[in-house]
């Protein structure tokens, strides 16, 4: 953020949190504003009148008018969209369709309308700097902000039509749709935009190349999202700090001469590395401060190891509850994982996760979530989703002036060989207490069934990189442990083990950076770094064994 703007940012930020906490008090006027909004603006629309939105008034009206879908139930209207085709599924026409970051690596395509965004985007977009902007501020000047996710290209895909499907981290908000301020931190900093050329599918490259100009810049929070990315930079750091200091000290980026050379920072960072036998984020950014990402998850077992990796009192906040096709929740203030409503971005419905999800499942508003219970999400906004299954599953973690604070517990999907229905939650859970029994904690783990030669039950086998090392009988207990944790929390799994139809699991043990060398393998081979995410449920075989070759002998 340009140190000229800074205080009109921090003043923006400021303003929409106050207009997201007003509607906290208020969950019913603000949900039917939505909903009257979605129906009136689009009831003219292919969509709208096949589904009869002119005759919706309440919440009741629009659940029997419109079964729930997922994306593929959806997609016959966004292809015609993607055509060029006018008044399909929204009044104004996209402008952008948003290319989806989901875990499978497809390629969606969210509609993105100017009046969206102005209504469901930007307003809980920019809540999510507030807390930042409150207690960080200095961290919002220019090439204070290592921001991973923002990734703009030199060309773009398009529609049929020629309208642009990109990430949202490729967009530039401003431009697209009169938005100046909406520049993130750290996407105006001197590797906001390479100044060098490099391919956009190198993105192995491209984090080098960030990682170099970095180096010699006061860097105090790192921006991922997706926190695996945040993981990768200890690595990075720890596997190019040779090359990085030639190029400081050669006055080159990435082999080409690039501005002065730097022979004193050079030095310094060659000095740290042969005292401590590596960089660390520590090491390279003694003020930092904040990491920006996800806090949930996979990311919630190694989040407090990574953090201490890059200083003492180094805090994660956690990145809004969303998804390239709406906001579901926003943090609000320094909680490490609780995200408030984001009322007026979309009508938000609910599904109990034990129940499934149906075209004709019964939904909860937001006001009715229980604490400690986990919903799927079932979204609709006036940017042409309608009752869309976002495929995601949240927590309710507490509540926050009268509402229910929820974080993100994992994709919606389930593992299940033998009645298990095992959910990501019940995954992390059961990892997360294993570990503390053993007094461990861990890099990063996954997992998938297998069955064995021969007549024995399918069982889960787990990779896990601790980060101490383990002996034989610390590996069995962790497998017993892992056990004991999946039949607590999971009914399915319980019934399984007891028939018989599953055996007790398996714990691979893994070197500390296997994960980390997996995720280069998979953004080395082209896959855009926001899109390779942590793996629960691990179902690539080649990446299963790409891990399991990292196995501590």
């Amino acid at each position: 953020m340009p140190a000229a703007s800074t205080g009109e940012y921090r003043r923006r930020v400021r303003s929409e949190r106050d207009g997201f906490l007003r509607l906290l008090a208020e969950p019913a006027l603000a949900r039917q504003r939505v909903l009257d909004e979605v129906v009136s603006a689009n009831a003219g629309t292919a969509f709208g009148r096949e589904h009869g939105f002119a005759r919706v008034r309440t919440g009741e009206d629009f659940r029997r008018a419109v079964p729930i879908r997922t994306y593929d139930g959806l997609a016959p209207w966004i292809d015609r969209a993607a055509a060029g085709e006018r008044g399909v599924l929204s009044a104004d026409d996209p402008v952008v369709f948003f290319m989806s970051s989901g875990t499978t690596g497809d390629s969606k395509k969210i509609p993105v309308t100017r009046r969206f965004m102005r209504t469901g985007f930007f307003p809980p977009y920019y809540t999510a700097w507030a807390t930042v902007a409150d207690h960080y501020p200095d961290v919002l000047a220019d090439d204070s902000t290592l921001n991973l996710k923002f990734d703009p290209v030199s060309r773009t895909a398009s529609t049929a039509s020629g309208r642009p499907h990109l990430g949202a981290s490729q967009v530039d908000l401003g431009t697209a749709f009169g938005e100046p301020l909406s520049a993130e931190p750290g996407s105006r900093a001197v590797w906001g935009e390479l100044p060098v050329p490099v391919a956009d599918t190198d993105h192995l490259e491209k984090a080098y190349l960030r990682l170099r100009l970095a180096v010699e810049h006061d860097v105090r929070m790192v921006v991922g999202i997706n926190p695996a990315m945040v993981a990768a930079v200890p690595y990075q750091l720890a596997r190019w700090w040779p090359r990085i200091v030639k190029d400081l000290r050669d006055g080159t980026l990435g082999g080409r001469p690039y501005g002065s050379p730097n022979p004193h920072r050079a030095a310094g960072l060659e000095r740290l590395a042969d005292m401590f036998g590596t960089l660390t984020p520590a090491h390279v950014w003694p003020r930092f401060r904040v990491l920006f990402c996800w806090t949930t998850g996979l990311a919630s077992l190694y989040l407090p190891g990574l953090a201490a990796s890059f200083g003492t009192d180094v805090v994660a906040l956690p990145a809004p509850v969303a998804a390239s096709e709406g906001f579901v929740a926003v943090g609000v203030d320094r909680h490490g994982s609780g995200c408030s409503p984001a009322l007026g971005a979309a009508f938000h419905e609910f599904v109990p996760a034990d129940d499934g999800i149906r075209a004709d499942s019964a939904t909860m508003s937001f006001e009715e979530l229980e604490t400690g219970q986990e919903y799927h999400v079932v979204l609709s906004h006036v940017g042409g989703l309608y009752r869309y299954a976002l495929g995601d599953v949240v927590r309710v973690v507490d509540r926050l002036h009268g509402m229910p604070r929820v974080c993100y517990a994992g994709r919606g999907t389930t593992s299940d060989v033998a009645g298990e229905r095992l959910r990501e939650s019940h995954v992390v859970h059961a990892l997360r207490t294993a570990l503390r029994s053993g007094g461990l904690a861990a890099h990063n783990a996954t997992c998938r069934p297998v069955r064995p030669d021969g007549p024995d039950a399918v069982r889960y086998e787990f990779a896990v990189s601790p980060r101490q090392a383990l002996n034989p009988a610390e590996t069995v207990a962790l497998a017993r442990a892992l056990d004991d944790g999946l039949v607590s929390v999971s009914p399915g799994y319980r019934a399984a083990r007891a028939a018989a139809a599953l055996a007790e699991p398996v714990v691979h043990v893994l070197t500390a950076d296997a994960f980390a060398h997996d995720w280069h393998a998979r953004v080395g081979s082209g896959i855009r770094p926001a899109q390779v995410k942590d793996r629960v449920f691990q179902r690539d075989d080649d990446a299963w064994h790409r891990l399991l070759s990292h196995t501590v002998r």
